[in-house]
């Protein structure tokens, strides 16, 4: 063997750089041309919606004018990020927000876990399907549905759940109005909206589970929560591992809809983050620039929580996005 040779043989389907390279790739194309096409729409819409508008951040250093535009108007460095920074409600939004966001991870991230986990117990077919498009429902429900049926249910005055408290005999809860109920409001409602629809991926990775794992653990007297904890949840793992980074990744990216939708200026302390600080100074107030430095800051913030996360992950398993 000549030095400097490599022996070994590439993967059949792998493109060799070499003379005839651009008709490989070429042919490659041609193979998967009906996989492409139903890749466009989606790299479509991330090009047009998620990283064009990324050039309009340029505008959280500039003193924007809607006339001049932005070649024209005057830049002012960091003067919107020190402004946000020296707010007196700073340290109330981000707490607010942050709140939400870990509740939602504490309790609405393991949910469907458990839903996907019980449902792949379950062996009467139809019961199963009936299940599983009842969970899937509240998820095809729009915020503003979800939030008018949370009022109506949680009314003060004729209230399904005042209803209830009434009937064991205590006085009516004006829940919305109480700031210490908002968190518990929110993320309840969050878990039974979104419950359902998230299972999906995890009954996904359920199914591919070699079925001779779950015989070979019951020979050996394993019953169905030992099942559960010694095969399903390690054929999980990978899955949750990555699905859970990227939740952290979004721990500040609360939802703006449903938020707006339920709080007043009594569930403030509680309930006021920084999407909807975002709206009031951004779109009702018209200091634009102010609202992309809050919304970059955002970004900044979140996209530091992924990579952490990730390294951790990388750290303590061979699990990570990267």
């Amino acid at each position: 063997m000549k030095a400097g040779r490599v022996t070994g043989s590439l993967p059949p389907d792998a493109v060799r750089i070499g003379p005839g390279w651009r008709s490989a790739l070429a042919k490659r194309f041609r193979e998967s041309r009906y996989l492409l096409l139903l890749a466009l729409p989606c790299v479509v819409y991330f090009l047009l919606f998620h990283y064009a508008p990324m050039f309009g951040i340029v505008i959280s250093f500039q003193k924007y004018n809607l006339f001049k535009g932005i070649w024209r108007s005057e830049w002012v460095g960091f003067h919107y990020y020190k402004l946000f920074f020296a707010n007196p409600d700073f340290f109330k939004l981000l707490r607010n927000t942050f709140l939400l966001g870990l509740y939602q991870i504490a309790f609405g991230f393991p949910a469907p876990i458990v839903l996907a986990l019980l449902l792949n117990e379950l062996r009467h077919a139809v019961f199963k399907r009936l299940v599983q498009s009842v969970s899937y429902l509240p998820h095809f429900l729009s915020n503003v549905v979800v939030a008018s049926m949370i009022v109506v249910f949680l009314s003060p005055s004729g209230g399904l759940v005042n209803r209830l408290i009434e009937a064991v005999g205590f006085d009516p809860v004006n829940w919305l109005m109480l700031p210490e109920w908002f968190r518990t409001i929110y993320v309840a409602s969050g878990i039974w909206q979104g419950i359902g629809w998230s299972s999906i991926i995890y009954l996904a990775a359920l199914t591919a589970i070699d079925p001779h794992l779950y015989e070979a653990a019951e020979m050996d007297g394993a019953g169905r929560f030992r099942r559960m904890a010694y095969v399903s949840l390690p054929g999980m793992m990978q899955t949750i591992v990555v699905l859970l980074i990227l939740d952290i990744g979004h721990v500040l990216g609360v939802g703006f809809e449903k938020v707006f939708l339920l709080y007043n200026p009594a569930t403030y302390e509680t309930a006021d983050i920084i999407s909807t600080y975002v709206y009031r100074v951004g779109l009702v107030q018209g200091n634009y620039s102010y609202a992309a430095a809050i919304d970059l800051f955002t970004g900044v913030v979140n996209l530091a929580f992924l990579l952490a996360a990730n390294a951790i992950s990388r750290r303590l398993g061979e699990n990570s996005l990267w």
